[in-house]
């Protein structure tokens, strides 16, 4: 299986880069910057479950791709996901299948409408990385996983044909016959844990130590709940109690990376995460309003409005 990743940063870069360590035919569409540094460096990865260099690891810009791939896996940020299209539909062909690993459901739609329902899996991943100053991958902690499978639910043959590439490349992988309720069930626990660490400035233990912060937290996880259930997809137990555990944990630490972004001045996935989530409320809406979860959208857009009036 021919496979191209969209991107070398910290989630395409691990996951390829795994998959290429374990003999994959793997290679990078990448743009010329990113295509020096690995010339020059290679892929390296600093993770937990063991540090990687790759030397020589396959590179394509896409002006250079020249025939379509097996298998796409893309993981951008949502607000790069046009030009990522722009950038890998050469690579696209009859039988390709496009994998992405990003979170929620708006790019499911842009990428069905550009390239037809037959070609685009559901997928998730759970990681934690980042790049550092010289362009390495870090690997924060032991999760790394990927889930996929049909959108119309069923394990295909494809699919067990991605299942097999997957398999023994140094990462949790598994094929889901149901993939859209585990993205809905991530996309509630993340927008949940995005809505509340970015309002509070803070993390969930700070948030805790609050008069109100528990209250708040459970009014979100309400909210995003409400969503995922008028379209279906109520969340489990399995993950409710998931989500129990971890947004309500005295002392914890977490944080959303969209906070982490916030701290940094950086571009957030305020539209995707959350935005689009109050969109597809439906009756929802009309049960509560979602009221938390717009001025946590509210608020995520003042801070783009000043990020874009300072960057002027």
């Amino acid at each position: 299986m021919r496979i191209l990743v969209v991107g070398a940063g910290a989630t395409g870069g691990y996951f390829g880069g795994r998959l290429a360590q374990a003999g994959r035919d793997v290679t990078f569409l990448v743009r010329e910057k990113r295509a020096e540094e690995l010339r020059r460096a290679g892929l390296v990865i600093k993770s937990p479950r063991g540090d990687l260099t790759l030397r020589d690891v396959k590179t394509v810009l896409a002006s250079q791709i020249a025939q379509p791939y097996d298998l796409v896996l893309l993981s951008c940020k949502a607000y790069n996901l046009d030009d990522a299209i722009e950038s890998f539909a050469p690579a696209v062909g009859d039988t390709t299948m496009i994998l992405p690993v990003l979170n929620g459901m708006r790019h499911i739609d842009v990428l069905r409408q550009r390239f037809g329902a037959s070609k685009v899996l559901g997928g998730q991943c759970v990681i934690a990385a980042t790049l550092n100053r010289e362009r390495e991958i870090v690997h924060l902690n032991d999760m790394q996983s990927i889930g996929f499978g049909e959108l119309n639910g069923g394990i295909s043959e494809r699919v067990r044909n991605v299942a097999a590439a997957f398999d023994g490349a140094g990462f949790d992988s598994a094929a889901s016959d149901n993939i859209l309720q585990q993205m809905w069930e991530k996309w509630v626990f993340l927008a949940t844990l995005a809505a509340s660490t970015s309002l509070h400035r803070a993390a969930i233990g700070d948030i805790l130590k609050t008069a109100d912060g528990r209250r708040v937290i459970e009014g979100i996880l309400g909210e995003c709940k409400a969503v995922a259930a008028a379209h279906g997809y109520a969340i489990g137990d399995a993950s409710n109690a998931r989500a129990q555990t971890i947004l309500f944990a005295e002392g914890s630490l977490l944080t959303a990376s969209m906070l982490r972004d916030i701290e940094g001045q950086s571009r957030i996935e305020a539209d995707h995460i959350v935005g689009d989530l109050i969109a597809r409320g439906g009756e929802a809406q009309k049960e509560g309003a979602l009221t938390l979860l717009r001025i946590a959208y509210s608020h995520l857009k003042a801070y783009e409005a000043r990020l874009a009036r300072q960057s002027a």
